[in-house]
């Protein structure tokens, strides 16, 4: 049958399986709009305040579902907005499909109005990316962007379609989702090798990042650990990918993590790192990291084998797949002394404490948070103190739980993420855990949350300082704050959450946590709520690594007054 191009965009989209997009119109996506309008039975749509919040919910729809994200802006400045969501989609291997409007064909090249090179534009940030100069060409070019999305190392795909391309007609006729494409087998020697090291080991140390997740692999994760007896941590990305609550959960590695986990790294003599590609946030000084083990890395990419960190030996496949095969070779294994030695052991981990002005404390709130919920709840995060915060003291049970903005880092992530993750699990409870500085650069889409039901939790642990880069300062910038403090407690949260419709309540006393987490909790079950947490602005993110220094001593206390 002849169909539009703007409908063949969205009867490709139903094809893959797409359920819901994000996206905000404009003049060059009004065909699509038209025809997302016919299909509103089918296909939901959800308009945020911003383009860059609509790609931050597709992404934070993407990570917490599985399921593959799309975002739809118009051209020029809609598609420019999208830039910073499809740059934290890339690194953080997200699968996400944005679709951009442009100028029609002919006016491409000249400065016409709202016209952009977006393909341009993004071609360093996603793994591949078209503009469709003939309508003939789109549906394919739709169907091979979810399939790019979604094979190998996932991560986002531009499809950039001129106007009038959406306006002419083409024949469509109906395929199956595109499948991902099918991976090499595994290497049996690698495989061999890699089981034959965590046999002979009498230290193994195992370390999950973002790709067990992506691969769904935590149940043979879990198996690993047991067969191999060995301590388990995760990465920032990692997290949930193990049960927290399991004895041998150590914490995170690198530059906030326990120094339980740094201890593990410098005594084990394997340390087996599995869909990581030891970000310098976890390695610190390369030169050092691990050097007394031998590394085993596992990765769906071998481009990122011996990029970061040399290695004794590598198994390249799928994590779900390679962890399967080296399961299946291995014996149980032994190893009570290491383990004892590790997880029975006392680190002097640092303990958080607030003042008299302002005694509550980030790690009081998270923790009971972590309690009423019992560990259930999505988290997403904002970029800073708090986000290390939510990754240290919530205790994710479950892959998808943790969402967070990783390798790129993006304040103003959080918020947008938590609307896809709410949409996409609509019987969860979903939480943004935000700092005020954070929260300042998209508190728009709490206007999203309240015109669409959407019923999140947002908290925002309000320091009134940039906190991370205050932490910075005191440490290697002699004090100097420059820029770094708000004077933003003026602010009443509870007015602003008023006039977007949100109620909002204020934490000031430790006595306060419970009862309001509680009232929270149940307002959200139809509404979406905040709560302001008011924390004294010296309260740091400890341990902490040092950039660029090794992962050996970690720094667990900071002397305000020097």
């Amino acid at each position: 049958m002849k169909l539009s191009g703007s409908d063949i965009i969205v009867e490709c989209l139903l094809e893959q399986g797409a359920d819901t997009v994000f996206g905000y119109p404009g003049g060059a996506v009004l065909n699509i709009y038209d025809s997302l309008y016919k299909y509103s039975d089918k296909i939901k749509h959800v308009i945020t305040c911003h383009e860059q919040g609509a790609c931050h919910a597709a992404d934070g729809y993407a990570r917490s579902t599985g399921r593959t994200g799309v975002v739809i802006a118009t051209s020029g400045p809609g598609a420019t907005n999208l830039v910073t969501g499809i740059a934290t989609a890339y690194m953080d291997s997200v699968p996400l499909v944005a679709i951009t409007g442009n100028v029609s064909c002919g006016l491409l090249g000249l400065d016409s109005f709202q016209e952009v090179d977006i393909t341009g534009i993004t071609m360093p940030i996603t793994k591949h990316n078209f503009i469709v100069k003939s309508v003939d060409e789109l549906a394919d070019t739709i169907r091979l962007a979810f399939q790019i999305a979604n094979s190998g190392r996932k991560g986002p795909v531009l499809v950039d379609v001129p106007k009038d391309i959406t306006q002419a007609f083409a024949e469509y006729t109906a395929q199956p989702a595109q499948q991902p494409e099918e991976l090499a087998p595994l290497n049996a020697d690698e495989i061999n090798a890699a089981a034959e090291l965590i046999a002979n080991a009498k230290k193994p140390y195992i370390y999950a990042g973002g790709g067990v997740i992506a691969s769904g692999a935590s149940d043979e994760l879990k198996k690993l650990a047991e067969l191999t007896d060995a301590p388990v941590s995760c990465s920032l990305m990692g997290q949930g990918a193990y049960n927290e609550t399991d004895r041998r959960y150590i914490g995170m590695l690198g530059m906030h993590g326990t120094v339980k986990a740094a201890y593990a790294l410098n005594n084990c003599d394997l340390f087996i790192g599995i869909g990581t590609r030891f970000s310098d946030r976890v390695t610190g000084d390369t030169s050092v990291f691990g050097k007394q083990a031998k590394i085993i890395h596992i990765d769906i990419d071998p481009a990122e084998f011996n990029k970061n960190v040399e290695v004794f030996q590598t198994v390249n496949g799928d994590v779900k797949q390679v962890l399967s095969a080296i399961n299946a070779k291995l014996t149980q294994q032994s190893h009570p002394e290491w383990c004892a030695e590790i997880l029975d052991g006392d680190f002097g981990e640092p303990v958080q404490t607030g003042t008299k002005e302002l005694p509550v404390t980030p790690e009081a709130v998270i923790e009971e948070l972590d309690r009423q919920t019992n560990g259930e709840a999505i988290i997403t995060t904002e970029v800073g103190q708090t986000q290390m915060w939510a990754a240290q003291y919530y205790q994710y049970r479950h892959p998808r739980s943790f969402v967070t903005s990783g390798g790129l880092g993006t304040m103003g992530f959080g918020l947008g993420a938590a609307l896809g993750a709410k949409v996409g699990n609509p019987d969860k409870t979903v939480v943004n855990m935000a700092g005020d500085g954070s929260f300042a650069m998209n508190l728009n889409e709490l206007i999203t949350a309240s015109a669409h039901g959407i019923n999140i939790i947002e908290i925002v642990v309000n320091n009134n300082v940039l906190g991370m880069v205050r932490q910075w300062q005191r440490l290697f910038y002699n004090k100097h704050f420059s820029q770094t403090t708000l004077d933003a407690r003026h602010i009443d949260y509870t007015k602003l959450g008023e006039a977007f419709g949100v109620q909002t309540f204020v934490i000031e006393k430790t006595e306060e946590i419970a009862p309001t987490l509680a009232k929270a909790l149940e307002i959200s079950k139809t509404a979406p709520v905040m709560i302001e947490v008011r924390i004294d602005r010296d309260i740091n993110v400890l341990p902490m690594i040092p950039a660029g220094k090794p992962v050996v001593d970690p720094i667990t206390s900071i002397d305000l007054e020097a």
